[in-house]
């Protein structure tokens, strides 16, 4: 691999920070959507988050491989660079909890629901003991379906 020039590692440097800037810009649109609980704001951003992740792990694998380029930008860059990454690692760190909470959520209404459908699906339903009598209390057995995207 050919080695790259002074300003061509402050070029990259600066496509890095920019594409951090828009990914942490993102983050906070979807954090902030998240605690409003407005799924429909984070779905419209799926794809642009998509997008940036991908740039942003291709910038950085760039960086981990040739961590010698870093060594050589100026200090401000530098510090520039760390400042904005530390505070991507914060959002990140904000979204992933806020992720997990939603889902979490989402999880245990889609568990309560399934419960109340059995109880009452059990409490109404029909069914014969051993012997062929009408037998309610031999109904734990019945069919239940819950259509997963509710």
């Amino acid at each position: 691999m050919e080695e790259l020039q002074l300003d061509e590692i402050n070029d990259k440097v600066a496509d890095l920070q920019d594409v951090i800037l828009g990914f942490a810009d993102l983050l906070r649109k979807e954090n902030e959507a998240l605690r409003k609980f407005d799924v429909e704001a984070v779905s419209n951003l799926y794809e642009q988050k998509s997008k940036t992740v991908s740039a942003y792990r291709s910038m950085s694998a760039f960086f981990i491989k040739n961590q010698k380029y870093l060594a050589e930008i100026d200090a401000e860059l530098k510090d520039s660079l760390k400042d904005a990454s530390l505070e991507l690692d914060a959002l990140l760190k904000e979204n992933e909890l806020l992720l997990k909470a939603k889902m979490e959520t989402s999880k245990k209404v889609m568990d309560t629901i399934i419960n109340i459908a059995k109880v009452t699906n059990n409490r109404n339903a029909t069914s014969y003991g051993a012997h062929g009598n009408y037998s309610p209390l031999d109904n734990n057995k019945n069919a239940l379906a819950i259509n997963r995207t509710l």
